[in-house]
């Protein structure tokens, strides 16, 4: 499965921020491969904000469509009208592995339980349009034996072919390569093979 993922540092974020009814809601993105990375996110918005009204949240820590990791949080706000708002404006987008914060200073006016699901909706589409994204491939891991020899012309041809190469163990009568194969694709290692002259014995697919 290949989906889009924030393109961002482990302890970077994207900001971006609306008014409504002289309300601020500033929203926080970041890449979360796991919970601990929205943990830090949302850590992150309460330390820089400490004085905000609200820290309302939205989560997908895997592949869109993810249903165990992920989680949304109101703050306070009126039950329904901010987390899952959110939560459905990062579902909608198609985009995996992301965490939202959207911090809110009152401004004093009250904007209804649908303006404040409309806003906070609004809030997480400025932002998810603005994000810079990268394409996230899921892998599974593929053992396979070499020898000394064909391990420069191996990692040549994984190079060639986005397979990444996740651990490499040395032993007296070669290299155990361990590949991080797309998911989506079949293990197809005619051509390696054939450049190898044969020396290449594929130890286990998952």
């Amino acid at each position: 499965m290949r989906y889009p993922v924030p393109d961002l540092a482990a302890d970077a974020w994207f900001e971006s921020e609306i008014e409504i009814e002289r309300s601020r809601f500033i929203t926080w993105l970041a890449h979360a491969p796991d919970v601990p990375a929205f943990d830090q996110l949302l850590a992150e918005a309460r330390k820089t904000h400490p004085n905000a009204s609200h820290h309302c949240t939205a989560f997908i820590a895997g592949p869109p469509g993810e249903q165990v990791h992920i989680g949304f949080s109101d703050d306070g706000e009126p039950g329904g009208t901010a987390g899952r708002p959110m939560f459905q404006a990062l579902s909608g987008d198609g985009i995996g592995q992301v965490a939202a914060v959207v911090t809110r200073y009152f401004g004093g006016i009250k904007l209804g339980t649908g303006g404040l699901a409309r806003a906070y909706t609004q809030a997480v589409v400025t932002a998810l349009a603005e994000v810079p994204r990268r394409e996230e491939t899921e892998r599974k891991p593929v053992r396979i034996r070499i020898d000394f020899a064909g391990e420069a012309e191996t990692r040549d041809w994984c190079r060639q072919r986005d397979i990444c190469i996740d651990d490499a163990d040395y032993g007296a009568e070669g290299v155990m390569l361990t590949l991080g194969w797309p998911r989506d694709d079949s293990v197809d290692l005619t051509t390696l093979t054939s450049r190898l002259k044969g020396r290449l014995q594929l130890q286990s697919d998952e």
